[in-house]
């Protein structure tokens, strides 16, 4: 018999760190056009799994380390979301996997704003996995914002899991804020415009490197909110 729980044993059986699970109600609120049914519209559950990001990697004086372990990660990701896609194939359930990162359909060129076709962040918080802040990044309570989204939509129902309530940013907090040197983030949004030139620096030989992490390594939870 197919559950809930056989599914999410499956995942963590295939080296998932986290994993939760979203009725496609809980999207009600996608804009138009990024709801998990405008990308099959059979979707009725979203399962959201992630992989952990080694930590030290952000306090490397370059910053190809950490360019580096975040092209892996996402790599890793991708793979364990084809791999379940089989998986689950093989079980009969019907299903479409979302993309990590890579490539997305919207782009607002003159506000160099580009959106996936399904948040990640924003399925990861309805499926339980985390909490968003002020940086706009997803903060798992045993793994911060050290963490990389995947995500499949399922044809079956499956009953959502409990959405996390564990933090939130302090009132007066704005340690992100400040250690953004374009001043990209405003405590709800990212200004792409600002933030895209050095979190996608190209250099001259035409590597894209992620230059600037700074909003990630500020927040005083971003290797968990346990260990703080």
């Amino acid at each position: 018999m197919i559950t809930k729980q056989s599914i999410k044993k499956i995942v963590f059986d295939e080296g998932a760190d986290l994993c939760g699970v979203a009725s496609v109600d809980r999207f009600s609120g996608a804009p138009e056009g990024f709801n998990p049914k405008d990308i099959y519209d059979k979707t009725q559950s979203v399962l959201v799994f992630s992989k952990r990001l080694p930590v030290e990697s952000l306090f490397a004086q370059s910053c190809v380390p950490y360019t580096h372990t975040n092209s892996l990660v996402t790599q890793i990701v991708d793979n364990l979301t084809f791999t379940l896609s089989i998986r689950f194939e093989d079980l009969c359930i019907k299903n479409v996997p979302i993309h990590s990162d890579d490539p997305y359909e919207y782009f607002d060129t003159e506000r160099a704003r580009g959106q996936g076709i399904l948040s990640m962040r924003h399925a990861g918080y309805l499926a339980g996995l985390g909490v968003l802040v002020k940086n706009t990044l997803l903060i798992n309570e045993k793994y911060g914002n050290m963490i990389q989204i995947g995500a499949l939509l399922l044809d079956i129902p499956l009953e959502s899991d409990e959405l996390a309530d564990y933090f939130e940013c302090p009132a007066g907090c704005e340690l992100c804020m400040d250690a953004c040197p374009v001043n990209a983030l405003d405590g709800t949004t990212v200004n792409q415009k600002h933030c895209r030139p050095l979190s996608n620096y190209k250099t001259e030989k035409g590597y894209i490197l992620k230059k600037c992490y700074e909003c990630r390594k500020a927040c005083p939870v971003f290797n968990g909110i346990r260990k703080i």
